[in-house]
C-alpha cells in the first residue's frame, strides 16, 4: 500500500500545484521574451557574447553580462536602448551616429512591439546578467562572488534570479533565490544551510513526498559541503536576504 499512498500523495500535491501556477520573477519572464523576440540573435545565448558586427570599432554586438556596462550606466539608459534603439543621450552624438552607420547590425526600437512591463522584464534580465545592481553590503558582495565561483548560478542562473526547467521536479523548474517558491523550499537561515551543504533539508527528507519529487527531478541540488570556504554559507545567505529584500512582493 506504500507506493500507492505516496502516488495519491504525489497526485494531490501536482493537484495543488495546478490550482497554484508559477509566477517567473521579471527577470525569467526577460530571458524567456528575450529568446522569443530574437535578442539572442545578435547578443548570443541568453546575451553572453554578442555575434561580429563588421564596420564597427567594437567589432562585435555587446554580451548582456559585461560588455553593457559600456553602454548603460543605470536601468533608465537600459530602457532606453530597449524601447528606441539608443539611450537619447547617445542618439545626439555625431560621432556615435556615425559609428552606428558604419556598422552592418543596429539595435531595433522595440517601443511599438512591446509593453511597458515587457520592457522592464528585459532590463531586469539584462541586469540579473551583468549583476547588477551590486549588493551595498560587502558580505552580501561575497556572497554573490562565491555563488558564482561555486557554480550556484549555473542551475538558479544569473544572481540566482532565473527558472530554468528542472523535468520531473515538483514546480517543473530550479527554483530562483528572489521567487515566490523560495519560501516555502527556505524557511530560514538553517535549512539554507542544509540545503547548502548536504543537499536537502531535513524537513524535505523526513517528507515521502518532498523525497518523490526531488528524485525525480533532472537537476538534483549538489551538497557542497567539501568545498564551502570559511564562511561561504553566511555570505550566500547575506546575498540571498538582499537580494529577496528588492524582490516584488
Amino acid at each position: 500500500m506504500r507506493p500507492l499512498v505516496l502516488g495519491l500523495l504525489a497526485l494531490a500535491l501536482a493537484g495543488g500545484c495546478a490550482a497554484w501556477p508559477p509566477v517567473p520573477t521579471p527577470a525569467e519572464r526577460g530571458r524567456r521574451l528575450a529568446e522569443r523576440a530574437g535578442c539572442f540573435a545578435c547578443h548570443g545565448p541568453e546575451g553572453r557574447g554578442g555575434v561580429p558586427n563588421p564596420g564597427r570599432v567594437d567589432r562585435t554586438v555587446p554580451g548582456f553580462t559585461g560588455d553593457v556596462m559600456m553602454f548603460a550606466r543605470d536601468s533608465g539608459a537600459l530602457r532606453e536602448w530597449i524601447a528606441d534603439g539608443v539611450p537619447a543621450a547617445r542618439a545626439r552624438s555625431i560621432s556615435w551616429r556615425e559609428q552606428r552607420d558604419r556598422g552592418a547590425l543596429r539595435m531595433p526600437a522595440f517601443r511599438r512591439r512591446l509593453s511597458p512591463r515587457q520592457i522592464g522584464d528585459l532590463v531586469a534580465f539584462v541586469e540579473a546578467s551583468a549583476g547588477r545592481p551590486e549588493p551595498p553590503a560587502p558580505l552580501a558582495r561575497r556572497g554573490l562572488e562565491r555563488a558564482q565561483a561555486l557554480g550556484c548560478t549555473g542551475c538558479h542562473g544569473a544572481g540566482g534570479r532565473l527558472e530554468r526547467p528542472n523535468p520531473g521536479s515538483f514546480r517543473g523548474y530550479v527554483p530562483a533565490w528572489d521567487g515566490r517558491d523560495f519560501p516555502e523550499l527556505v524557511r530560514g537561515r538553517q535549512e539554507f544551510q542544509e540545503w547548502v551543504e548536504r543537499g536537502v533539508s531535513g524537513r524535505f527528507e523526513r517528507n515521502p513526498a518532498a523525497r518523490l519529487f526531488l528524485a525525480r527531478g533532472a537537476v538534483k541540488m549538489p551538497a557542497f559541503a567539501r568545498h564551502l570556504a570559511p564562511g561561504d554559507t553566511d555570505a550566500l545567505w547575506a546575498y540571498i536576504t538582499w537580494l529577496r529584500s528588492r524582490a516584488p512582493q
